[in-house]
C-alpha cells in the first residue's frame, strides 16, 4: 500500500504552506457546469447557474434517481476542539480530494454553509484550509447563494407576525378582527385563505364559509390570545452581537405601550435553519414550517406559524434555499453546500436533502462524505440520533479528527486562546502530555462505536508534531477500538496527504456493521436526556432547574415528549464546564431550560450557561479582512 509520502501531489504545493486565501486564489476553478455534469452526472436542466463557480441543484434529480442504489456514507466528526479548531472541515475536503483525485472514486463532499459570525469573529471561515479547500473560498465564506440571508428574513418575518398579531388583537374587538382577517371581495363575498382552513380544522370548526361561523366560533378563530411571557420565537442576525442577547421591543409611541423583553439568536441557530436541514422535500419543509411552535396562549396551548397564517410565506422565502449549492475543491472534486453550522447550539449538520441526492449521484461504488459540527459528543451524536432518524440513512463509517495540539490541551496543557500565541508546550515534543490527553480521543471512539459504526481516526499532523507524538496518538486510537488510525498531511499536500486515510475509509466501509440509535424516542424526555448525558458525556447524573422541570412538564402535556433531543452544550468539554478537559466523569449535568423545535422535530435542552448568540472577542478576525480596490481581490479572509 502506498503511503501519502509516496504520492506526488497534483497541486503545486509550497513549503511553508501559504495563507489559505492565497492558495485558494492561486487555483482557477473549473466552470461549475463541468463539475455538475462530469463530476456529478447532473443533466443540464437539473441545475441552475449562479455565476461560473456555483450552481443550485434542482430537487427533481431525486425523482430521476429514486431507484438508483446509494453509495457509501461517511460522517466526519472530531475530538473536543481547541478554540482554533482541529481541521475537521479541512480533513473532510482532503479525504474527498484523495478519494476522487487519487483513488479515482466517485465522491461528493457535503458540508455546511459557514456563518458570518465566526468568519468575522474568532474562528474564521469553514472552507477547509491549506491545500484542502472548497473554492472560491471567498464566496463560500461570505454570502454564497443567499441561503442564510433567506433564513434570517423568514425568521424575522415570523417574529414580526407574532408581535403584530398581539398588537392587533389588543386593539380590536372580535368582529373588527374578523373583517380584516377575512375581508370582502369586490362582489361582497368573504373567503378564508387556505392556511386559515387548517386552523379551523385544528379548532374543530368544520366550516369553509366565513359567513357561517357563530360569534363564539369567530372569537375562537380570531383570538390567538398569545401570552407575551410565553413567546418562544426570537429574532436573528448572522453576526456575533452580544448586546442583542437581551432587548426590549415595542418602545415606539405607536406601539401603545406593548413592550416586552426578547432577544436575538445567531441566524444559524434559528429553527428555520434546522427545518431546512432536516426536510426531505418542499412539501415536507412546508409542513414543518407551518407546525413550528412559536408561543403559547394564555391557557398554555401551543401557537404555531400556521396559526399566524405565515407558514406558506416562509416557504416561498425559502424556495431557492432548499436547493443545495454545487461547488468544487481545489482538486476539482464536487461539493454540495447546504444548511448551517453550530452543533453546540443547533443540530450542526449539512442537509438531509444534500446527502440523499449525493448518495444517489455517486452510485453504489461511490462515496458521500458529510461533516458533523464540533466534537463527536455533540455534532456526531446529533447526526446519529436526529439526522439519521429523520433521513432513514445509516453511515457506513465514521472518521474522528484528532490533533496533537488538542490532545496536549486535554492532557493538562495550558489554555489555548484564540488570537494569542500558542504556549511553548504546544510547540515542543511532549509524548507524556499527548498520551494523557488521549483519554478524550478514546471516549469519542468508544461513543461512536456504540452506534455500530466502524471508526477511522484521522490524525491531522502539524509541522510541530514529532513522530513519537503522532505514534502515541495512533497507538491510543487503536487501543480504544478504532478500525484504523492514520496520520494525514492534507493541509500541506492536498489529497496526496490523505491517501492513506482514504484507503482506510474504503476498507472500513466494507467491514459492515449494524447501526443503532442511542435511545428510543418514545422514552420520557428525562430518560433521553440522561441517555446522552451519562452514555456520551460521562455524567453520573442530571440536575434540572425549576424552569427546566416546568418546561418538561409543559412539553409532555402538549404531546411533544416523543421527539429526539438536541443538546445545547459547550463544544470544548464533554461536560457543561468548558474548563474540564480530557474525559471527565462523575459530574452532574445541569439543565437550565428545555425548549421545543417542533417543526424541526426535536427538543433542545440548554446545558449550563450555553448562549445562542455568540459575542465578538477583543480582536476579531475582521481586523485582517479588507479588499484591494484596484483588483477587487479580497484580503485576509481565513
Amino acid at each position: 500500500m502506498a503511503t501519502c509520502t509516496d504520492v506526488k501531489p497534483l497541486l503545486p504545493v509550497q513549503d511553508p504552506v501559504p495563507a489559505d486565501i492565497d492558495i485558494a486564489q492561486s487555483i482557477t476553478p473549473k466552470h461549475i457546469s463541468q463539475i455538475a455534469e462530469l463530476g456529478l452526472s447532473l443533466l443540464p436542466e437539473e441545475y441552475e447557474l449562479y455565476g461560473p463557480t456555483k450552481a443550485k441543484v434542482k430537487l427533481s434529480v431525486k425523482d430521476r434517481l429514486k431507484n438508483a442504489p446509494n453509495g457509501k456514507y461517511v460522517v466526519v466528526g472530531g475530538i473536543s476542539p481547541t478554540p482554533l479548531g482541529e481541521g475537521k472541515s479541512t480533513t473532510t475536503v482532503g479525504l474527498c480530494q484523495a478519494l476522487g483525485a487519487y483513488l479515482n472514486k466517485k465522491v461528493l463532499t457535503c458540508i455546511r454553509q459557514p456563518s458570518q459570525g465566526p468568519t468575522f469573529g474568532i474562528k474564521g471561515g469553514a472552507a477547509g484550509g491549506g491545500y484542502s479547500q472548497v473554492i472560491p473560498m471567498e464566496e463560500l465564506n461570505l454570502h454564497l447563494t443567499g441561503d442564510i440571508h433567506a433564513i434570517s428574513a423568514a425568521n424575522n418575518l415570523l417574529a414580526a407576525a407574532i408581535d403584530a398579531r398581539m398588537f392587533h388583537e389588543a386593539a380590536q374587538k372580535d368582529e373588527a378582527l374578523y373583517r380584516r382577517l377575512c375581508p370582502t371581495d369586490k362582489s361582497g363575498k368573504r373567503r378564508f385563505a387556505a392556511v386559515m382552513l387548517g386552523r379551523l380544522q385544528r379548532l374543530g370548526i368544520d366550516k369553509t364559509d366565513p359567513d357561517d361561523l357563530t360569534p363564539e366560533e369567530v372569537s375562537c378563530f380570531v383570538r390567538l390570545d398569545i401570552d407575551p411571557d410565553a413567546v418562544m420565537w426570537r429574532r436573528v442576525v448572522d453576526i456575533n452581537d452580544r448586546f442583542l442577547r437581551g432587548i426590549t421591543v415595542g418602545q415606539g409611541p405607536e406601539e401603545r405601550g406593548m413592550e416586552r423583553k426578547t432577544g436575538f439568536d445567531i441566524s444559524v441557530a434559528s429553527e428555520i435553519m434546522a427545518v431546512l436541514a432536516l426536510a426531505s422535500d418542499l412539501t415536507d419543509m412546508r409542513a414543518r414550517l407551518g407546525r413550528m411552535v412559536v408561543a403559547a396562549d394564555r391557557q398554555g396551548r401551543p401557537v404555531t406559524a400556521d396559526d399566524l397564517g405565515v407558514g406558506g410565506a416562509l416557504t416561498v422565502m425559502l424556495k431557492d434555499a432548499i436547493e443545495p449549492t454545487v461547488m468544487q475543491t481545489l482538486e476539482a472534486t464536487p461539493v454540495l453546500v447546504h444548511a448551517g453550522p453550530f452543533a453546540n447550539i443547533a443540530h450542526g449538520n449539512s442537509s438531509v436533502i444534500a446527502d440523499q441526492i449525493g448518495l444517489k449521484l455517486v452510485g453504489a461504488n461511490g462515496f458521500v462524505v458529510t461533516e458533523a459540527g464540533f466534537g463527536a459528543d455533540i455534532g456526531l451524536e446529533k447526526f446519529m440520533n436526529i439526522k439519521c432518524r429523520t433521513s432513514g440513512l445509516a453511515p457506513d463509517a465514521a472518521v474522528i479528527v484528532a490533533t496533537v495540539r488538542a490532545l496536549k490541551m486535554h492532557g493538562g496543557g495550558p489554555p489555548v486562546v484564540a488570537g494569542t500565541p500558542l504556549p511553548h508546550a504546544y510547540l515542543s515534543p511532549d509524548v507524556e502530555l499527548v498520551t494523557a490527553g488521549c483519554a478524550n480521543l478514546a471516549r469519542h471512539i468508544e461513543n461512536t462505536r456504540k452506534y455500530g459504526v466502524p471508526v477511522v481516526v484521522a490524525i491531522n499532523a502539524f509541522a510541530t508534531d514529532s513522530k513519537e507524538e503522532l505514534e502515541a496518538v495512533r497507538a491510543a486510537a487503536m487501543a480504544a477500538g478504532a478500525s484504523a488510525a492514520v496520520v494525514t498531511r492534507h493541509h500541506a499536500l492536498g489529497g496526496a496527504g490523505a491517501v492513506d486515510l482514504a484507503q482506510a475509509v474504503v476498507a472500513a466501509c466494507s467491514s459492515g456493521g449494524e447501526f443503532k440509535f442511542l435511545y428510543d424516542v418514545e422514552q420520557p424526555i428525562k430518560a433521553k436526556i440522561e441517555a446522552i448525558a451519562c452514555g456520551t458525556y460521562g455524567a453520573s447524573s442530571v440536575s434540572y432547574s425549576p424552569e427546566a422541570e416546568a418546561a418538561i412538564a409543559k412539553l409532555a402535556a402538549m404531546g411533544f415528549d416523543n421527539l429526539p433531543i438536541c443538546m445545547a452544550k459547550t463544544q470544548y468539554s464533554f461536560s457543561h464546564d468548558a474548563t474540564l478537559k480530557g474525559a471527565p466523569s462523575g459530574f452532574a449535568l445541569p439543565i437550565r431550560d428545555v425548549r421545543a423545535s417542533v417543526g424541526a422535530g426535536f427538543l433542545y435542552p440548554l446545558v449550563g450557561n450555553m448562549m445562542t448568540m455568540p459575542g465578538l472577542p477583543t480582536r476579531p478576525c475582521f481586523y485582517d479582512i479588507d479588499i484591494d480596490p484596484e483588483t477587487g481581490r479580497i484580503l485576509g479572509l481565513s
